[in-house]
């Protein structure tokens, strides 16, 4: 019997007895699999699992032409073109990633998507409010990973001890008529407590910034790591993934292109101005005429509008099962690449040399130890419309850093 499911945010697999297969680069591939005869089932495979796993991979996520594109532009050479290939993959479920902000809107769909890596041994969740239902919940799906629930401040350090991935949602949502400001002066002090406890129990961890606004919660987390004596630039991210989704979704739309093919960098922050698809490097290469330029690139950076006012007078009144999905990609990505994998790229927010601002998001190489490289190649070359854009969100971005540099400064100096 074969069904269909999706294992991951970023990975489907096809199932027939056995299991996934560690996928490359920042889109995962879509494998069908097939048991090894020579081996009993005996590892993960989602829904049963075995030794080891023969893949007959026959896309990537990026498809065929963007793989070799992303291969030429950054390793200088293509991969040779093949239908088919043939791999003994023998998935390591050893990796164990602390959700801070497990309860709501965007924290449960996460969870219950990384619950189901293969490469994840503990999933530890953390909020205040009780965790235990939805751990309980969560313990009863059949993938290795341990589900343990940790409720309370006096709790939050054993959630944290030995985490490699340490994945933070919590917070308030944006709501119907709610800035940006009106999350910092809530969110900043959530960031800076929870960082803290990361500093004090795991700071080798690779720390995920979800909670918005993204473009001063990392330079929060990033002066309280450097207070406490362990910040590795390295390994803070900013979670920019959604505005990378949401771009290849609207582009594929707009286009008529098989999404699977699709792969847009996106630069810059994440709100409004400061989100910048670079619609001139899309792959596969495709043109736009300026009025689709600008109505694309509106629709992106206001993305978080459309599902906010769309979903006015629900419970939840934000982005959370998207967010849920492209944060849950990135952790893959992050584990993927903690596991040996050579070849994984996604955008992430994070410090960096790219331009004149101390933060800024880009196209980065993944490694064990967190950034390998970050892409420079993708601001050479720019259309007018893009040069004129990434000039205009910088004062809105490097104000925004400075708000979250000065929060924490501020708070040092009273204390």
């Amino acid at each position: 019997m074969c069904c269909k499911m999706a294992a991951t945010s970023t990975t489907t697999f096809y199932i027939g007895s056995t299991a996934s297969a560690s996928p490359k680069r920042g889109q995962s591939r879509a494998v069908r699999i097939k048991p090894n005869s020579k081996n009993c089932l005996r590892s993960f495979s989602g829904l049963k699992a075995s030794n080891a796993v023969n893949c007959e991979s026959e896309s990537s996520f990026l498809g065929g032409e963007s793989c070799a594109a992303l291969n030429r532009l950054y390793n200088g050479v293509a991969p040779k073109q093949s239908h088919r290939c043939y791999s003994y993959v023998q998935p390591r479920a050893s990796y164990k990633v602390a959700i801070l902000g497990a309860v709501g809107g965007i924290g449960e769909p996460l969870a219950l998507l990384i619950k189901m890596s293969p490469l994840v041994s503990t999933l530890n969740l953390y909020d205040i409010a009780n965790v235990k239902g939805v751990a309980a919940d969560l313990s009863h799906c059949n993938t290795p990973s341990r589900v343990a629930d940790f409720t309370g401040a006096s709790e939050l350090a054993d959630c944290l001890k030995g985490a490699d991935v340490v994945v933070i949602p919590a917070g308030v949502l944006r709501k119907p008529g709610m800035t940006w400001d009106d999350l910092f002066n809530t969110n900043a002090n959530i960031v800076k407590t929870l960082v803290e406890a990361v500093a004090d129990n795991c700071p080798d961890a690779f720390i995920h910034i979800i909670s918005n606004p993204v473009n001063s919660t990392v330079p929060i987390a990033a002066e309280i790591l450097k207070q406490k004596g362990v910040y590795d630039p390295k390994k803070l991210f900013g979670v920019t993934t959604l505005d990378v989704v949401r771009a290849n979704t609207f582009v594929a739309q707009k286009k008529k292109l098989n999404l699977i093919d699709v792969d847009v960098p996106v630069v810059g922050g994440h709100s409004g101005i400061t989100i910048l698809p670079l619609l001139s490097k899309a792959m596969p290469r495709v043109t736009f005429t300026d009025e689709q330029v600008q109505e694309l690139t509106v629709r992106i950076q206001n993305a978080e509008t459309e599902v906010v006012e769309a979903k006015a007078g629900e419970e939840e009144e934000s982005t959370t099962l998207s967010m849920a999905y492209a944060a849950a990609r990135f952790v893959e990505s992050s584990l993927r690449a903690l596991d040996g994998d050579a070849d994984v790229y996604e955008c992430s927010y994070i410090e960096s040399n790219l331009t004149e601002l101390p933060f800024f998001a880009s196209r980065i190489k993944l490694g064990r130890k967190g950034v390998e490289a970050v892409i420079s190649s993708e601001l050479q070359g720019l259309t007018e419309y893009e040069h004129k854009a990434l000039e205009a969100l910088k004062p809105e971005l490097k104000a925004s850093i400075e708000k979250g540099v000065a929060f924490v400064q501020n708070q040092l100096v009273n204390a």
